[in-house]
């Protein structure tokens, strides 16, 4: 099961996010590649506590959802919502530069699975608490989500 934890599966996250075009266009949804930087960063972030979100969750969710995303083998489904904080176009954080915006989430994945964190992880908005492993698992499969978007 693949996680940012494995040295080899975060280098190999950091490629694919170092391998993205700036004109990479969306096999599905309606971000750009410059937006799902700053989509991903933000939801590091918000795991991180340094960025604000509404919770959205339900003792399904915190439970059977959260395991069924977790730890059951196939790829997450296309056009899920996701909460308006760090939804590009409503609340997010716009782009800015691509490199500057693109370092800056290469430098948040080196920070989120580093062995000695200078945070504290926060509730997830929709599967409320999570052991430092189902974090690592949730940001892989996250990050390796949106990468397939656009086809990295």
């Amino acid at each position: 099961m693949k996680t940012l934890y494995d040295p080899l599966t975060r280098d190999t996250v950091i490629t694919r996010v170092v391998q993205l075009r700036p004109d990479a266009k969306p096999l599905w949804g309606r971000m750009t590649a410059h937006q799902m930087l700053c989509h991903l960063s933000d939801s590091f972030l918000v795991c991180m506590g340094e960025r604000a979100v509404s919770p959205a969750t339900s003792f399904m969710q915190r439970t059977l959802v959260k395991w069924l995303a977790l730890y059951l083998p196939m790829q997450w489904p296309k056009g899920v919502p996701t909460r308006p904080e760090v939804e590009q176009g409503t609340g997010g954080t716009p782009p800015v530069e691509f490199e500057r915006d693109r370092e800056r989430l290469v430098a948040l994945v080196r920070r989120f699975s580093s062995d000695s964190r200078d945070f504290q992880f926060h509730p997830h908005p929709v599967f409320g608490s999570m052991s430092d492993g189902q974090w690592q698992r949730w940001a892989y499969l996250h990050t390796d989500h949106h990468l397939r978007q656009f086809g990295v």
